[in-house]
């Protein structure tokens, strides 16, 4: 298997399966001869799963707007670097490109993450292509209607989609959506409900995917402490 061999190896369970093995099937076959896929091993989710699944939902919300920007190409590339390292970043970047290439059976992937993967995960997940959609500095209606399909199909819950989008699309009241709490909620209801988010996005729910995507969810539980510390000082809360 060549230098795709420690791809290949790491951990890649239930994702081999199903429409998303037959997404990475066709792309590693366009990348390199005699792989062979397996279609009936499930396992639990493992980073070999998850970052499968983040590559194939990040080609459907490049391709909604029916054009690949170099700026989100960049966002995806300078995140595989931060997590995983230059090696494995050339080669995901290269899957990234032959997925791009094929159409993508949405609410099939979708619903084969959805039976395989905890809520935690999937949370991890949209965070990331929010990231992704808003590489460009700017609000792709489509690609943020994209991403918002995919959380439906994931069963994300509604106030959680407006809290991930909230950190990356800002207006007036973003840090009260990123709490998932309303502008007139009293100061106790505001601290209770930082309680319940920093519970909800704590990195320690990802923990069984590996440190490199833990690490990453510390970005959205740096984002909740950073919306919380704005809120304090608007109310002159200690």
């Amino acid at each position: 298997m060549g230098k795709y061999g420690k791809w290949i190896g790491g951990a890649l369970g239930w994702a081999f399966g199903g429409p998303i093995g037959g997404l990475l099937g066709f792309a590693l076959g366009s990348m390199m001869d005699g792989v062979s896929v397996s279609t009936t091993s499930i396992q639990p989710t493992q980073r070999g799963d998850f970052v499968a699944s983040l590559l194939v939902l990040t080609a459907a919300v490049m391709k909604a707007d029916k054009k690949i920007m170099k700026s989100e190409l960049d966002y995806v590339k300078q995140f595989f670097l931060k997590q995983f390292g230059e090696t494995q970043t050339d080669q995901q970047m290269l899957m990234l490109r032959e997925i791009l290439k094929q159409e993508i059976p949405l609410r099939d992937v979708c619903m084969q993450i959805k039976q395989n993967m905890d809520y935690a995960a999937r949370l991890q997940l949209i965070h990331f292509l929010f990231g992704v959609a808003s590489a460009d500095n700017q609000v792709n209606a489509d690609e943020v209607a994209v991403i918002e399909e995919i959380a439906r199909y994931l069963n994300i819950q509604i106030n959680d989609v407006t809290s991930i989008k909230a950190m990356f699309y800002k207006d007036i009241e973003s840090a009260y959506k990123i709490l998932e709490v309303s502008p007139t909620a009293t100061d106790e209801e505001l601290k209770k409900a930082y309680r319940k988010m920093a519970l909800k996005y704590h990195p320690d729910k990802v923990h069984q995917l590996g440190d490199d995507i833990q690490n990453a969810a510390k970005e959205k539980f740096q984002k909740l402490n950073a919306a919380y510390e704005q809120i304090k000082k608007e109310r002159g809360i200690s």
